[in-house]
């Protein structure tokens, strides 16, 4: 199986330069993406596939649950090389609908390690239990943790100090939360747009008055 996957690899490059003979010698040069993408580790949640994006287009970081979490080394460093090397205008938190992260985060069972990684989930579902106590059935309270997951994060990307700082310094920054659709591929805006300092809430609180 992995030799398929190198076999693969030739004939699609192949077929790009066939296509197009100088491809690789542009995207070989200096990549200036206009969005990063903080995205679920989900191999069904392609970032540059579902926006009908190039490679280069993109900046992608992705984890289980598209999650930020204030110590968490490695999404910061993507994120401040996103904002301040790259200078990308637009970030992205894009969650999934029947997202398996958001599921084990509240389904009562140990999963390990994982289980220290899911915690901000497990905060927004007691944040808003009664709100999602309210919905029909279990399918309708994921979906609507899902979504509400992708808020707090949107939240979270807002109140780092690389996002506060470009915002100080005049940058045009704006941090967008989508839900992808397994079953119809669709991408859905949450309109939890956050484009400068006034529009930050934090996490689970009110909107600024």
């Amino acid at each position: 199986m992995i030799e398929a996957l190198l076999e693969h690899n030739k004939a699609w490059a192949a077929e790009r330069v066939r296509n197009d003979p100088d491809y690789f010698k542009r995207l070989s040069g200096l990549q200036a993406p206009q969005y990063l993408w903080i995205g679920c580790s989900d191999s069904r949640v392609p970032a540059n596939v579902i926006t009908g994006l190039e490679p280069g287009e993109v900046f992608v970081h992705r984890n289980v649950a598209n999650l930020l979490h204030p110590g968490d080394l490695n999404g910061l460093s993507v994120l401040q090389f996103a904002v301040e090397v790259l200078k990308v205008s637009y970030i992205i938190v894009c969650g999934h609908y029947g997202c398996g992260g958001v599921a084990a985060a509240v389904d009562g069972q140990r999963h390990g390690l994982i289980d220290h990684w899911l915690r901000p989930i497990q905060d927004v579902y007691e944040r808003f239990e009664p709100d999602l106590a309210a919905l029909p059935d279990a399918q309708a309270r994921l979906a609507r943790l899902c979504e509400l997951n992708v808020e707090q994060t949107v939240g979270r990307v807002a109140q780092t100090p690389v996002v506060q700082d470009a915002w100080r310094s005049g940058r045009s920054l704006a941090i967008h939360g989508w839900v992808y659709g397994l079953d119809d591929g669709v991408i859905r805006d949450l309109g939890c747009t956050v484009s400068g300092a006034d529009d930050v809430r934090r996490p689970g609180g009110p909107a600024p008055a």
